[in-house]
């Protein structure tokens, strides 16, 4: 069949379902049909699925003539093996791309076979599928690994033609990202009529993310095209904007002073989705609607990444029959799932990104040519700041960057165990495929050689013990693991999503309900109540891992929290919030800014709303002591490392010792005497020369790499985390990596890995680029110091973040309120 059938084809099947093609679609198929890899560029809801699995059948199609609707195709005339591997970032999205996998095959009448391999695919799917191979897998990046480390592995990949990489975005920047470019370098040589290709929403480095995904100087990148879909797809942003703003609106600061308006956008509308940034709030957010509006039960539920998958499942599916009124949600719900039903998004608090907004935004009206609907309700006053930038974002398409990794030796290290695993590698051969991808494109051949000595010898300070010794060098030159016990090992081990041991939560009745962190349980007692996916639960005792409960009837004291929740603002977003504060002071305002002009007049007698040229910096005494906060509006991580920096420089002045806090406004340094500020101001404290050497001693960044080392060790396989019931403890496996560090630190300071935990601390942790880009602009800006007699509504929740740390929630909403009505009292 020539192009012009094969397209009438796909059209024909198009028309069957009441669609169209768009013309991103078909420029897709041509694209592929051409041998060609690439990059396909197109918005959440908009049909990308189908501009790739429709080519993949095509080309089969093509290939094979005798394959098609008119002949009555039989399966015995397809050709046994894999044809198409399809890779997803969430294995929630899996059953969602399966079932358009099947729709279009059984359509086109090809009776392929489609399967899923994920984490949660059963042992006896995986034996059958060791023996046959599905036509279309569907799986995980973490799923692909484990394939490579299968026996004979390309026996099973020698026929494939396509490789789909799904929500790029997601990956770019993260390790799962690295571990795909080095799996994909591997399959380019194993099958040699592949073609690669992304799907990506829109972020900033499209161009870049091409070079990540093929390898910035291979044939296949060579060969390579980008297809951008111009959609233009409408997304209306409404802020729920408080009625009165006299008294602070960021009490409490979960935004729950808001909560009659989000019962009444769901009241109105058919299905919503609550979209919160962390799934502590989930819960609490959750709950206090079914406190409140008692008549949500049985209409409301509750969707994130630790609730039973068959719980999550469930919720799903409700969405999509329309069940469900409303759902509060996390990122578990960002991506690729479609909800055509869903006809509304409240995001609770500041996403942090344009690029998560633009996502979540989408989920709304999830079929092309809808107008998304995204309310935004900000849980304290200057998020009505990043509200109104948000807007502005969406309107131009600004949106982030993802920056990719560079260098990752844990990684690297990690893949050449599987390689090992399987049918052993020669490292001639892997060097150069290594070499060819994005992140090891600098890489010398003395560091790969460090790494492979590294798992054959444990690196030279660990020479003396057998455990580090797991490949073993063939007569051939072949590198292979031959110990069975640590093959095992190993294929458990695989992953680059390092967190703290989960433990099921579990009825004593039987019956699971999710799983939460070993740090939160580690707080509670038997007969302590607490609340979890919506339920409140009695801690009855713990055993082989399980949190086993019982149901409670009593209030909880405690609701279920988790580790690394918070988001900090991206470098896109933080400059938008500038731009947009800066304005407040003249111009056409946005309503979001008229709304906040009563914050903005008392911030103004007490203080300023600064212009784009000046630094603010406000100082003022309490009965806690003696307060300076400073405003660079750059996000919570750079703020988390300024505070550090100029409190260090600050005591190389005169000796002193300070609290610190910050949000993604500013920081605050507190202390028991006052601070000569003006000294502050003349001995240029805010240079950015000799950053690194001042965040060094301030940060103890020994420390904070000791931490980050920890998650080095677990993916290089240093340190095994334990078997499935038999988890080492988080605290166990802190100490024995704490032990390699200080060896390595001591006696290998050139270890590799050592050096990737200072240089992850700093470019991923710290952000040290941005810092400085961010001291350099305060260089450049007037210092406005004003001594304020009390706190001011920008300083207000900087201080009560520093409480949130300290008090519970009801201790902290009682302290706010008492705050607040001083404050009050004291400009009457």
């Amino acid at each position: 069949m020539n192009r012009t059938q094969l397209f009438q084809t796909a059209e024909s099947w198009f028309e069957s379902q009441g669609w169209q093609p768009f013309p991103f679609q078909k420029e897709t198929w041509t694209a592929f049909l051409q041998g060609k890899h690439g990059l396909l560029n197109a918005p959440t809801g908009s049909g990308k699925t189908y501009a790739l699995w429709m080519p993949i059948l095509l080309d089969y199609i093509k290939k094979n003539p005798a394959i098609s609707k008119q002949s009555g195709a039989q399966r015995s005339l397809i050709k046994p093996g894999l044809k198409a591997v399809w890779i997803t970032p969430l294995r929630a999205l899996s059953v969602e791309i399966k079932q358009a996998a099947e729709r279009l095959v059984e359509g086109l009448g090809i009776p392929f076979e489609v399967a899923i391999r994920s984490g949660d695919t059963s042992a006896a799917e995986r034996a059958k599928q060791a023996k046959k191979m599905p036509d279309l897998l569907i799986t995980t990046p973490e799923s692909l690994q484990l394939l490579l480390a299968s026996k004979d592995y390309p026996n099973t990949f020698k026929n494939c033609t396509a490789i789909v990489v799904d929500e790029w975005h997601e990956l770019l920047g993260t390790k799962r990202g690295v571990q795909m470019e080095l799996g994909l370098s591997r399959l380019k040589s194993v099958a040699p009529n592949l073609r690669i290709w992304g799907i990506s929403a829109t972020i900033g480095n499209l161009e870049q993310a091409r070079q990540v995904l093929l390898g910035p100087d291979s044939e296949a990148y060579e060969n390579s095209v980008l297809v951008k879909a111009v959609l233009h797809k409408k997304t209306k942003v409404i802020s729920i904007i408080p009625t009165k703003m006299e008294s602070y609106p960021w009490r409490g600061h979960m935004g729950f002073h808001l909560i009659d308006d989000v019962a009444r956008i769901v009241k109105e509308s058919r299905t919503t989705l609550i979209f919160t940034n962390v799934r502590s709030a989930c819960e609490l957010w959750y709950q206090r609607l079914l406190d409140k509006y008692p008549e949500f039960a049985g209409e409301i539920a509750m969707h994130h990444g630790s609730i039973d998958r068959d719980v999550r499942i469930w919720v799903e599916n409700a969405i999509r029959d329309e069940k469900l009124k409303a759902v509060v949600c996390t990122s578990s719900l960002d991506l690729g799932v479609d909800f055509a039903p869903v006809e509304t998004i409240i995001q609770i608090g500041g996403p942090k990104g344009v690029a998560r907004f633009m996502q979540r935004a989408g989920r709304s009206n999830h079929k092309p040519g809808k107008e998304s609907l995204i309310y935004f309700l900000a849980t304290h006053a200057i998020e009505l700041v990043e509200a109104s930038a948000l807007k502005k974002a969406v309107e131009n398409n600004v949106v982030e960057d993802r920056i990719p990794y560079l260098n990752s030796w844990d990684v690297l290290i990690q893949y050449l165990n599987t390689l090992a695993v399987s049918d052993g590698f020669l490292p001639d051969e892997i060097f150069n495929e290594v070499k060819s991808t994005f992140c090891y494109q600098a890489m010398e051949r003395e560091q790969f050689q460090w790494c492979l000595n590294f798992i054959v010898h444990g690196s030279q300070s660990l020479q003396a013990y057998d455990e580090y010794k797991k490949v073993e060098i063939e007569a051939d030159g072949r590198y292979k693991i031959n110990k069975r016990s640590t093959a095992t090992q190993h294929r458990m081990s695989i992953g680059t999503i390092v967190s703290d041991a989960v433990m099921q939560v579990k009825f004593f009745s039987g019956g699971f309900i999710g799983s939460i962190e070993e740090w939160f349980v580690s707080k509670l007692k038997p007969g302590d109540v607490f609340q979890f996916a919506g339920r409140q639960l009695e801690l009855y005792r713990i055993k082989n891992m399980q949190v086993l409960v019982k149901s409670a009837t009593r209030k909880p004291t405690r609701f279920a929290s988790w580790m690394g929740g918070r988001l900090a603002l991206s470098a896109q977003m933080s400059e938008l919030l500038r731009q947009e504060l800066y304005s407040a002071n003249h111009g056409k305002k946005s309503p979001e800014l008229q709304a906040m002009e009563p914050v903005f007049k008392r911030q103004r007698n007490e203080s300023i709303v600064p212009e784009a040229d000046q630094f603010l910096i406000e100082t003022f005494k309490t009965r806690e002591g003696y307060h300076a906060i400073f405003y660079p509006f750059e996000g919570r991580f750079v703020h988390e490392a300024l505070a550090s920096l100029l409190a260090y420089r600050i005591s190389l002045l005169e000796p002193i010792t300070f609290s610190l806090a910050y949000n993604d406004y500013g920081f605050e340094l507190l202390s028991d005497k006052e601070i000569d500020m003006q000294s502050v101001i003349d001995n240029d404290l805010f240079t950015a020369r000799f950053v690194h050497q001042d965040l060094q001693t301030s940060l103890n960044a020994t420390e904070m790499a000791r931490r980050k080392f920890r998650d080095i060790s677990v993916i290089a396989g240093m340190v095994f985390s334990g078997y499935p019931g038999k988890i080492v403890k988080a605290k166990h496996l802190q100490s024995s990596t704490q032990l390699l560090f200080e060896v390595f630190r001591d006696y290998e300071p050139d270890n590799l890995l050592l050096q990737q935990a200072y240089r992850e601390t700093f470019e991923h942790q710290l952000e040290e680029g941005r810092l400085i880009q961010s001291l350099e602009r305060i260089e450049s800006q007037t210092i406005v110091w004003k001594q304020c007699e009390r706190p001011t509504p920008f300083s207000f929740p900087i201080i009560t973040d520093r409480l949130r740390e300290r008090l519970s929630s009801e201790t902290l909403a009682e302290r706010i309120a008492k705050m607040t009505a001083s404050y009050m009292k004291g400009i009457e």
